[in-house]
């Protein structure tokens, strides 16, 4: 909680300033004693107490990118927000960088649900969170276990935990999984001995060869073109190798039928991730009591990044109307 931190106060998003919005940096910390830093974006000639929305995600990106965006349209659209970066990665503390973990990054979206909570401005009673691609999944473990949230968005999700475990697309064998684990435990103990932490890689560099998956490429146009950051893991060297364990072995969405507040799940439909979404909410409606205030909302010929970026796919008007229809 005392690490000191030095923060960028340029403008140094990968998308236009608004005019519409104040922006400024804050920090808050998680159970773990971890310092986030996140960009909050209030309604100018705001009054009263507000509605507040905390974003984070894609997975391996910073509150530079998409989350920001979102965030910064949000509050366009009346809504206090904040978009974070994860512990250990972007400008938060943590002393080792680029590691993930399920229980861990889970909390962060709690942390930032303390946050909002306390601000001035803003109605405890009225927080929402919106998680994008891993972070979609993140999301709504949260939205699982923090009676406080009223209302999730998922945009564009993946399950973090299913797509280390069973491979893209389930296609990851029982043999397979044996071998990763095996790779990983031994990178485990390269890293003691080296004193640091392998990274995985981020994305492949522009041009993508023409033989790969075109997600591939979508996640490299994206993360290593339009929207490079210096700070994003996937614009740059990737995660620690050795994140994956975790999700591997700590199932997501094993309580969803248990959330009583609202959840909105969107996807492309020609995303390749598209599975995720759909399966989430099958799974959250057959073992749920609470099942009147759910939605899954396909996008016709969408894919995957479309939902990062793409202000004429993105569905900002249906995001607005359904936290204002239940942070009320």
């Amino acid at each position: 909680m005392n690490e000191e931190l030095k923060l960028v106060q340029e403008w140094d998003k990968t998308f236009p300033k608004s005019e519409k919005v104040n922006h400024r940096k804050v920090t808050f910390h998680n159970r773990f004693g971890i310092t986030l830093v996140a960009d909050m974006y209030e309604p100018k000639d705001i009054e009263g107490k507000l509605s507040a929305i905390a974003v984070c995600g894609p997975f391996g990106a910073v509150k530079e990118q998409c989350s920001g965006l979102y965030a910064q349209t949000m509050a366009e659209r009346g809504f206090l927000t904040i978009a974070f970066d994860p512990s250990f990665t972007g400008e938060s503390s943590g002393k080792v960088r680029n590691v993930a973990s399920p229980d861990i990054n889970t909390e962060d979206f709690q942390a930032a649900v303390d946050f909002l909570s306390i601000q001035e401005n803003v109605d405890p009673e009225k927080i929402g969170i919106i998680g994008i691609c891993g972070w979609g999944g993140l999301a709504l473990n949260v939205a699982s276990i923090d009676t406080r949230i009223k209302a999730t968005v998922c945009s564009t999700m993946y399950n973090m935990s299913r797509v280390n475990h069973n491979g893209y697309f389930d296609a990851t064998t029982e043999d397979e999984l044996y071998e990763l684990k095996k790779n990983l435990n031994a990178q485990r103990i390269a890293d003691y001995k080296n004193g640091d932490y392998k990274l995985g890689g981020g994305c492949l560099e522009l041009p993508v060869p023409d033989d790969m998956p075109f997600y591939v490429k979508d996640y490299s146009e994206y993360y290593k073109g339009r929207a490079y950051h210096k700070r994003s893991l996937n614009s740059n060297g990737g995660w620690n190798m050795t994140s994956s364990l975790s999700f591997i072995n700590t199932p997501e969405h094993s309580f969803t039928g248990e959330i009583r507040n609202a959840v909105l799940i969107i996807h492309g439909e020609k995303a390749h991730s598209c599975y995720f979404s759909k399966d989430a909410y099958n799974d959250m409606i057959k073992n749920g009591k609470y099942t009147d205030n759910k939605e899954l909302m396909i996008i016709p010929d969408a894919v995957h990044t479309d939902l990062y970026d793409n202000l004429e796919v993105i569905p900002f008007d249906k995001m607005e109307n359904f936290f204002k229809a239940n942070l009320k």
